[in-house]
């Protein structure tokens, strides 16, 4: 039990030494002797205190010889301590004073990087991740061939792949209100939102692996539609959901949703048919 007060004491101390260190360090006017320590603490992984200095030291050291340096491990220091939105700027200011610095690419990276960090989960609003999908494609326009290039692309693939499954969220809760907040008697507005959603989302995502989903939410929505639509206009979109069920079956013919498919078909014939 005396051991473990002593060690407890000991480590204490030794905080609050660190502590008062670090003090003296932020508030000494020897920018040289604060620039180094600033290095130590980056090169020991104490982000938050390499941060804290350079933000400070960045504009001290324009024009010397560390300018770029200090800049740039701005960045990565608050790009490892979390702070992206920092980090962004950072390394967007880094790439916009030094287009062909030191370490223009990895700047312009880190990037992407930081804004793909802050992109939320699929159900949620994207812009921020339509703002690393633009950062990455600024990179792999100005760096072809880079180091990061791969990488970059996988980010890209991850990014593009949110924005497939937003749609698919949004046409699917369409789908699911049905005849909620819109009388498809009266309009369908629901349904025909669902489809105006999920045929968009086949335009600009043609190559997703979410692509059957998409199609299927159409070719249901379009039968749900007919069914619930007025008199006059049953036979018109009878004919459209019975051309999207065989068009389903051609593109899909594996299926597990065929059956389905097929005994829409057969519904609509009994209003298609002469």
């Amino acid at each position: 039990m005396k051991n473990y007060i002593s060690v407890a004491i000991l480590a204490a101390l030794l905080l609050t030494s660190c502590a008062n260190e670090f003090n003296k360090v932020y508030k000494t006017s020897d920018y040289s002797y604060k620039y180094e320590y600033a290095k130590e603490c980056f090169a020991k992984g104490k982000y938050v205190r390499a941060s804290t200095l350079l933000q400070g030291l960045v504009t001290m050291q324009k024009g010397t010889d560390n300018a770029q340096e200090s800049l740039y491990m701005l960045g990565m220091a608050e790009y490892n301590s979390k702070e992206y939105d920092g980090a962004a700027a950072t390394f967007k200011k880094y790439f916009a004073s030094y287009p062909k610095g030191t370490y223009a690419e990895n700047a312009e990276y880190y990037v992407g990087m930081s804004l793909y960090n802050l992109t939320p989960e699929p159900r949620l609003d994207q812009s921020q991740t339509v703002n690393a999908i633009s950062a990455f494609q600024d990179y792999l326009d100005l760096f072809p061939d880079g180091n990061r290039r791969d990488e970059a692309q996988q980010r890209l693939f991850e990014l593009q792949d949110k924005l497939v499954q937003k749609e698919l969220h949004s046409a699917q809760l369409y789908y699911d209100l049905g005849q909620y907040f819109g009388n498809c008697t009266y309009g369908g507005n629901n349904y025909e939102a669902c489809i105006i959603t999920a045929q968009n989302a086949l335009k600009d995502f043609p190559y997703s692996k979410l692509r059957e989903r998409f199609a299927l939410l159409v070719m249901k929505s379009k039968f749900e539609l007919a069914q619930q639509s007025v008199e006059e206009k049953k036979l018109e979109r009878f004919q459209d959901a019975e051309d999207e069920c065989y068009g389903f079956i051609n593109e899909y013919p594996d299926s597990k949703d065929k059956v389905m498919a097929e005994k829409f078909i057969n519904k609509c014939k009994e209003y298609t048919k002469d």
